[in-house]
């Protein structure tokens, strides 16, 4: 009986330290992100876009020079858009 138990425990135990691994790997391979401004399409812009803006979705015009999106970090100014190129800050 003693045997089955610590069988168990070891099964146990080698599949909560898998789960903790791979957990962990995750977390250290998320890349960073920043905000770039006037990349967003028309709704599609992923929180509060200046005014008459709430949040996610609520852009107006493609492009909109106050609404944002994430993208990795270090792309935004390279990203080309009929209206120029991506802003890291808000454009008017």
């Amino acid at each position: 009986m003693h045997r089955t138990h610590a069988r168990l425990a070891a099964t146990l135990a080698l599949g909560l330290a898998c789960f903790a691994a791979s957990a962990h790997a995750d977390e250290a391979h998320k890349k960073p992100m920043e905000k770039c401004f006037g990349v967003a399409l028309a709704g599609k812009n992923d929180c509060a876009a200046g005014a008459g803006t709430t949040c996610a979705g609520t852009s107006s015009t493609d492009y909109q020079g106050n609404a944002w999106v994430l993208v990795d970090k270090g792309t935004c100014t390279t990203i080309k858009t009929p209206k120029g190129y991506g802003s890291l800050e808000p454009k008017q």
